[in-house]
């Protein structure tokens, strides 16, 4: 790491390890934050977005329909940022069928502990602050049987780690975390940060959480991802959100370039304004974004119940169209059991009505084991973000770069 690029930074100190080598640690929250008219403006429009949002939460019938995909679309996203390929197709197949015969990626069984991190969590804050503790508990989930299990999952790093290129050693880092003394001293700070009373917009806390945690870096890998878990955490915890709706990966994901520089610039700069601009931009567009797609979801929910009321569908029919707003990609054995049916032969009819219906396709072409897609539902999960970026994104990998 080169020490002259931190030096001066307002945002933390340098120090010098015992191996020799210098590392950076960021001062304990909050900074100072200059309040720009532009600044002022886009919290203004963040939390007119996320309010719109979660007035539309709190009048969705069954938001359990959407929380499952949209839990979902943020684990593929933000696994992506991490380098994965998995698409959301790839994980809702997985989820589906779970059979050894079938040969799965790596990238896969990420994603989906991603979302199983994730889902803990959120059950977890039901009866447990968000805390070290939960944040330690919610890595070793997200860790379990990946890659990267090795290193001490559902623990904070005991030995240095650093941010580089692939193969890159301590001296060619680009950035070194605080050592683990001054980790610890980092991490207690941001702990008390977490649950003190304080003045600052909910947003600003958030996005410099979210920073903050990744300057400490305090795992030895899955930084990036339990960093970006923590925000959709916080905004249920803090009551910004009635469920957890917004997801600000496909924005990271969409605008990568940009969001490593901006973290980047904090670290070395102590730019905060232009990180908390990305931060609240990226809030507003996400914001935007679920309120469309949860609309178009809701017009293709209502379209299929009434294509199927018109044919004197049962009430268990209807049900079975709402499962694959949860399950778009599904086997019959799911059916049955989600509609609690007796009969597999009354669960496969359904499906067999569905599917006449133009509203699922069988994807195996097996005369055991089917599995069926509802690809139009599919389609809306899997659009990307609805606003494209504004300047070339070059490809990265790895964890944020600080």
């Amino acid at each position: 790491m080169n020490p002259n690029e931190f030096r001066d930074s307002p945002a933390g100190r340098l120090v010098k390890a015992k191996g020799g080598y210098w590392a950076f640690v960021p001062n304990p929250l909050p900074p100072t934050i200059t309040w720009s008219g532009e600044l002022v403006s886009v919290l203004s429009e963040a939390d007119r977005a996320i309010g719109e949002l979660a007035g539309l939460g709190r009048l969705v019938p069954n938001p359990h329909l959407l929380i499952r995909p949209f839990i979902r679309r943020e684990a593929v996203f933000s696994s992506r940022i991490e380098g994965t390929q998995a698409s959301l197709s790839d994980l809702f197949t997985y989820e589906a069928v779970q059979l050894p015969l079938f040969d799965l990626p790596d990238d896969v069984r990420e994603v989906h502990n991603y979302v199983r991190a994730l889902e803990y969590g959120l059950a977890r804050m039901q009866d447990f602050p968000l805390s070290l503790r939960l944040i330690r508990e919610i890595h070793a989930v997200l860790m379990e049987g990946v890659r990267g299990e090795t290193q001490t999952p559902g623990e904070f790093r005991r030995s240095q780690n650093w941010i580089g290129a692939p193969g890159a050693t301590l001296s060619e880092a680009s950035y070194v975390p605080p050592p683990v003394p001054e980790m610890w001293e980092a991490l207690d700070a941001f702990e008390k940060f977490l649950h003190a009373p304080s003045p600052l917009p909910p947003l600003i806390r958030i996005g410099l959480i979210h920073y903050q945690f990744e300057a400490i870096h305090p795992f030895l890998d899955g930084n990036g991802r339990v960093g970006r878990l923590l925000i959709t955490l916080l905004l249920c915890a803090w009551d910004l959100l009635p469920s957890p709706l917004l997801y600000l990966s496909p924005y990271f994901e969409t605008h990568r370039a940009q969001y490593y520089a901006r973290l980047r610039a904090v670290t070395s700069q102590g730019a905060w304004g232009a990180w908390l601009l990305f931060f609240l931009k990226g809030v507003a567009v996400q914001a935007k974004d679920a309120v469309i797609r949860i609309k178009r979801l809701q017009a293709i929910r209502e379209r299929y119940r009434a294509l199927l009321q018109g044919t004197r569908a049962s009430a268990r029919l209807l049900q079975a169209i709402d499962l694959l707003f949860e399950k778009p990609v599904l086997q019959t054995r799911q059916v049955q059991t989600a509609l609690n049916l007796t009969n597999f032969v009354t669960a496969q009819r359904y499906l067999d009505k569905l599917r006449e219906a133009g509203i699922v396709r069988e994807i195996t072409g097996k005369s055991r084991n089917r599995v069926y897609k509802a690809e139009e539902i599919l389609a809306v999960l899997e659009q990307p973000t609805l606003e494209e970026p504004s300047e070339p994104q070059q490809a990265s990998q790895g964890e944020s770069t600080l």
